[in-house]
């Protein structure tokens, strides 16, 4: 009797593991998938066969006819056709909303960007913002038919910064667009008539980094991203940690600042406190004594000798070392990477961030590399689009009842 398949990909655990690793490493032979995995080439085979087709994975010389005409073999003759990812086998929407515009990106199924749209907000009234999200999925989803996936594209991701429940796609408090319990996945799910998965913001670049960027084929890495807030998302064992609210790797949060400072969450000391781009400004406009001042312009007087002005950018970046030193104390991660829109404006404090972190890391910790990279908007925009690529291709990762909007893989 065949296994039952949970979802329209993935099905049985070795089919799981296949595709993640092609994910990971394509292309890739089938043999080396099975010294990757720890299972035996006749088991890769059978689990490779579905996902064959599927259509959702295709040899890396397709089109190339007889296999005895790829000159990857083996030492016995046998060809070791390297598989990879169909990437038009489908698209994925992904959605980052702040404050000020929503940025939509269309994503194939390798995780290339197939389209970009873009929408400022007047304000960050609900039924205003989820009218801009509809428009932008409904520009992005003519795109898609234009470009003729074999499957339609109809996974939606949306991500948004702040106190996000994955499990049930509620925003339960986003600062900066002042939301409090908001149903954003049923809501834009009822709209468009598409399946919709709502994460975190910094949770779903983690993802995207894990899967296509710089953290591909990691199985232990942090994201830490600086500017308006002081966010973070934890990977281990290759699986991102939410924890079981939610909420796990805020170490914007992390009480290791002044405790006379008060935080926007109610808290004391907070990081965020000390090292967002909003205190950044303002106490760099009161060491210079001009209310007017830019980050851009603090930045450079920084540089140019004003160490009135940079003492506020070394203290951010002391705190923010600290932050990243008790994370990696906690998780021990390979690498930790950097990144946000901040970044601009603190890559010249690095050595402060360093130091920091050097000083507060525990033992082997300090092993842990810290990479610096400035992302932009739309990457944040592909981290949304990969977490819904993931919902598609690995149901089986769903912890025990998530909701995708609109629909189950099940």
């Amino acid at each position: 009797m065949p296994l039952q398949r949970r979802g329209p990909i993935e099905g049985t655990p070795a089919e799981a593991a296949v595709l993640t690793t092609v994910f990971a490493e394509q292309p890739i032979a089938r043999t080396d998938i099975a010294r990757r995995i720890g299972l035996s080439s006749a088991a890769v085979t059978r689990a490779t066969q579905p996902l064959l087709d599927a259509g959702c994975l295709e040899y890396a010389d397709a089109g190339a006819g007889d296999a005895a005409q790829d000159p990857t073999t083996s030492r016995m003759g046998r060809p070791r056709r390297p598989v990879r990812i169909a990437v038009d086998y489908t698209g994925t929407f992904g959605l980052k909303l702040t404050h000020e515009e929503v940025v939509g990106v269309l994503v194939d199924f390798g995780g290339r960007i197939r389209g970009v749209e873009q929408r400022p907000l007047a304000g960050t009234d609900v039924d205003a913002a989820i009218e801009t999200v509809v428009e932008i999925i409904g520009a992005l989803d003519r795109r898609a038919r234009k470009l003729g996936f074999t499957h339609p594209a109809d996974h939606v991701g949306l991500s948004v910064s702040g106190d996000v429940d994955h499990a049930t796609g509620r925003v339960r408090y986003s600062p900066f667009l002042d939301w409090r319990e908001v149903d954003l996945g049923a809501r834009v799910s009822k709209a468009t008539g598409k399946h919709v998965v709502v994460e975190n913001d910094v949770k779903a670049l983690a993802t995207a980094e894990q899967w296509f960027g710089y953290a591909r084929g990691l199985d232990d890495f942090a994201l830490v991203t600086i500017g308006t807030g002081i966010g973070s998302a934890l990977v281990v064992d290759g699986a991102l940690i939410r924890g079981a609210h939610s909420v796990a790797g805020e170490i914007g949060h992390l009480p290791v600042g002044d405790p006379a400072v008060l935080c926007r969450c109610g808290g004391h000391g907070c990081v965020e406190a000390e090292a967002s781009t909003e205190t950044l400004i303002r106490r760099c406009r009161e060491a210079a004594g001009d209310p007017d001042l830019t980050l851009a312009e603090a930045v450079e007087r920084a540089r140019s000798g004003d160490t009135a002005i940079e003492q506020v950018f070394v203290r951010a970046g002391h705190l923010i070392g600290l932050a990243i030193a008790s994370l990696a104390n906690i998780i021990g991660p390979a690498q930790v990477i950097v990144s946000g829109e901040g970044l601009t404006s603190y890559d010249f404090i690095e050595s402060a961030i360093r130091a920091a972190f050097v000083e507060q890391t525990f033992g082997a910790a300090q092993q842990t590399q810290l990479h610096l990279q400035p992302l932009p908007l739309d990457e944040w925009a592909r981290g949304a689009a990969a977490v819904a690529i993931e919902e598609l291709a690995f149901p089986s990762r769903l912890a025990a009842g998530r909701r995708v909007f609109g629909g189950s893989h099940a």
